[in-house]
């Protein structure tokens, strides 16, 4: 039997995985599937070397911890390739490790499906020459990064449409309409302080506070999405000024339900986009973080993923030292008493799902057609 290697060392890279896995397992029935994931593609045959809780890190300095146990995984990893005579990989996301990995599974002969490329093109636009010398065809996930990738010599880029747009399917073509004025009653405003414990401790208590502002002038309705990672405690601490609570589950019932959000910097911010949402983009984080950025990133463009793809600011941001109380009100403000303003966002934010689409061809096929050459 043939063996093909997959590594997702994240659970977002395991749900990209999910999104093809089990038609290319149907087509490519006579090869096993082997490397880093979680209990999901477990479930779907995988043999699990690595189980994905044991490589995902957050920041750069988690990741500077992790360095001696990568090194490990990537030797353990080139032998089973060795031993197992593997000639195809799929690696996805997770560029720290697996661009290396690539590296290392070029030298053995391996083809190398790199699923989700990594985003060289906002810091590190080197990178761009490993994929060339070492993947055999790399899958981009934003409108522009095909022909980005292709001018700095690699050589098969297919776009595929974005994840996200996998994951809502056909919620897209029914969203509720939210014409200007239809707060009449009460402005929903949803909270999206995010999934990691630094962001959600240091951006809940300002959204917050400008909500209890905003109050002051408008009638407002706060919903919030909560993680299960957080104990409750510390959102209990908000209760009073919290009317709906959603568990990140219902995160698609929530957008639709709000007509504006405070969000955190992240995938989330995608989401908003392709379910129209106007929200407004926060980032802090710890000041080793913000030290290493500074000094090694130089990338100044926007960091929300929907004003990256449109090209421009149609979600205010608000970084580091300008996540204040001061600037988060007067975006909503804005939006709130002026009608021309919000029109115009909400115009643009119906382009977002057009954006992502991505090429017209199927992703099983293609790699099934690669692992059975």
């Amino acid at each position: 039997m043939d063996s093909c290697l997959i590594i997702a060392g994240e659970k977002s890279g395991e749900e990209h995985a999910l999104s093809f896995f089990s038609e290319l397992r149907r087509q490519a029935p006579n090869t096993k599937f082997f490397g880093v994931g979680g209990e999901d593609l477990a479930q779907e045959g995988v043999e699990i070397l690595y189980h994905l809780k044991e490589f995902s890190s957050m920041g750069f300095s988690e990741v500077f911890g992790k360095i001696p146990f990568y090194f490990r995984a990537l030797k353990r990893i080139e032998s089973e390739v060795l031993a197992r005579n593997t000639k195809v990989a799929i690696l996805i996301d997770f560029q720290g490790f697996n661009l290396r990995l690539a590296q290392r599974l070029k030298k053995l002969g391996v083809k190398v499906l790199y699923y989700v490329a990594p985003q060289a093109w906002a810091w590190k636009p080197h990178r761009s020459k490993i994929l060339a010398e070492n993947v055999h065809t790399l899958f981009t996930i934003l409108p522009f990064e095909q022909e980005w990738f292709r001018l700095r010599g690699v050589k098969q880029v297919r776009s595929i449409p974005h994840p996200l747009m996998h994951t809502y399917k056909n919620l897209l073509n029914d969203l509720p309409q939210k014409p200007y004025g239809s707060w009449t009653d009460k402005v929903k405003i949803l909270l999206l302080p995010g999934s990691r414990k630094f962001e959600i401790f240091s951006l809940l208590p300002v959204f917050i506070e400008t909500i209890k502002k905003l109050k002051q002038t408008y009638r407002l309705e706060v919903h919030l999405v909560k993680v299960s990672h957080i104990d409750q405690s510390f959102y209990d601490c908000f209760s009073e000024h919290i009317d709906f609570w959603y568990e990140s589950e219902d995160l698609t019932k929530a957008m639709r339900e709000a007509h504006f959000a405070l969000a955190a910097s992240g995938t989330v911010t995608l989401s908003t986009g392709l379910f129209e949402l106007p929200t407004v983009v926060c980032y802090k984080a710890s000041l080793l973080n913000e030290f290493i950025f500074n000094q090694f990133i130089q990338y100044k463009g926007p960091i929300s993923l929907t004003n990256i793809i449109h090209g421009q600011n149609i979600f205010p941001e608000f970084v580091q030292d300008q996540v204040d109380v001061a600037h988060i009100k007067n975006a909503i403000s804005f939006w709130l008493d002026h009608e021309k303003a919000y029109n115009k966002t909400k115009s643009l934010l119906k382009e977002t799902k057009v954006c992502l689409a991505g090429e017209s061809f199927s992703v099983p096929d293609y790699m099934a057609q690669v692992i059975n050459e």
